[in-house]
């Protein structure tokens, strides 16, 4: 069975996850198109901003994908439930032969779409939602913006922000965001990543 992880963020770089990243192939850029933003509050990461599908804030953006070396779809989805520190709502998963089982998060339309292109017979994805409306640092309630999201990074620990440089700068370059292009192009973003280099 060809079962395939997709990627956008840490799962990629990030390698303290030998446990992981021993059942899974090399990255591959030919991934489906989703609606990405830095727009969830990260409580592993100090409050740093880290890469969800958003279907209201995200833009369109390639993603990567690993097949995975387990034969049975669950013992894989387990591994990423496992890799992200979540709970099994937040882990979405396509099954070709099988579209009515349901996850939690809800399927975008470009993956089975990709699949079939691939002969994928399952696909699993981090499918966390973006909680930026009730974690921001500097007010509650308030909509994701790019101006919301510099000021909250601004208003966060500085261990906060060195993993939010790190985050942001390690992300693979077919992830272009409204976030991402005006942080990279923020002198007080750039200094961040001069000082705690990866």
């Amino acid at each position: 069975m060809k079962i395939a992880i997709l990627a956008w963020g840490s799962l990629i770089w990030d390698d303290n996850w030998p446990k992981f990243d021993k059942q899974r192939g090399e990255w591959f850029e030919d991934g489906p198109i989703l609606p990405l933003e830095f727009s969830r509050v990260s409580a592993s990461r100090d409050k740093a901003l880290t890469l969800v599908i958003d279907t209201v804030n995200g833009k369109d953006c390639s993603v990567m994908y690993a097949e995975s070396k387990r034969t049975n779809p669950d013992d894989a989805i387990a591994d990423l439930r496992d890799r992200e520190g979540t709970i099994m709502q937040h882990v979405g998963f396509y099954f070709a032969k099988d579209p009515a089982r349901k996850c939690g998060p809800p399927v975008p339309p470009s993956i089975p779409v990709w699949a079939s292109s691939k002969k994928i017979e399952v696909v699993i994805w981090a499918g966390m939602p973006s909680n930026f409306f009730d974690k921001n640092a500097v007010k509650a309630n308030t909509k994701f913006s790019v101006e919301a999201a510099v000021a909250h990074l601004q208003n966060i620990t500085p261990k906060g922000k060195a993993a939010a440089a790190e985050y942001v700068w390690r992300a693979p370059e077919l992830v272009v965001t409204p976030l991402r292009t005006k942080l990279q192009a923020d002198p007080w973003f750039e200094n961040e990543k001069a000082e705690n280099p990866h």
